[in-house]
């Protein structure tokens, strides 16, 4: 890939954000070969907000009225895809305050908070409380980096008022927590 100059790389850089919100500074850095530095003052430069921001601003903008079952600003990541009733994926930014300070991995109940806000989230119904989780932790995360989970829904149904959805989490291509959360709500669905 060649370098691009500085007016047609912030053109490209432009582009590379409005097709996809979720690429990071150093994603960017890599695709036009430059320092991530680089990628944030161009970014400073076309007033374009870091990730975090961008995220927030998707999830707000799209989800917040479909969210029923909690307000959008108590779910633990940032949702950035959901289906009510089928499928959803958040993403969560470990920060120092998410970890321990002597060995800067994660505590394991922000990682379980994530994946259980996602599970009631994506329940269709103004109460959605858990009822019972199992959760196995895989493999610890650290300090900066980026959880993504992603919430199933499962078709079989023994109960009206109950449903299961399965959170996988990951680090990457790696799997760190696989939960089965079992979901109490209200037996009227306002869909």
């Amino acid at each position: 890939m060649k370098k691009y100059p500085k007016k047609e790389r912030q053109t490209r850089l432009v582009q590379a954000i409005e097709d996809n919100p979720f690429i990071t500074d150093e994603q960017l850095a890599e695709k036009f070969q430059v320092s991530v530095q680089t990628v944030r003052l161009d970014r400073v430069a076309l007033a374009i907000p870091e990730l975090r921001e961008r995220i927030k601003h998707v999830a707000s903008e799209n989800y917040a009225d479909a969210v029923r079952s909690l307000p959008i600003e108590e779910i633990i990541g940032e949702i950035i895809d959901i289906e009510l009733n089928k499928g959803a994926i958040s993403i969560f930014e470990v920060g120092p305050e998410h970890v321990f300070k002597r060995n800067k991995i994660a505590r394991g109940h922000h990682l379980f908070a994530q994946a259980n806000s996602l599970a009631t989230a994506i329940i269709p119904n103004d109460l959605a409380l858990t009822t019972q989780a199992t959760v196995r932790f895989i493999h610890s995360v650290k300090e900066g980096e980026r959880v993504i989970a992603k919430a199933k829904v499962r078709d079989d149904r023994d109960s009206k008022s109950i449903t299961i959805v399965d959170v996988n989490s990951y680090v990457g291509d790696e799997m760190v927590l696989k939960g089965k959360f079992e979901m109490y709500h209200t037996k009227e669905k306002k869909e």
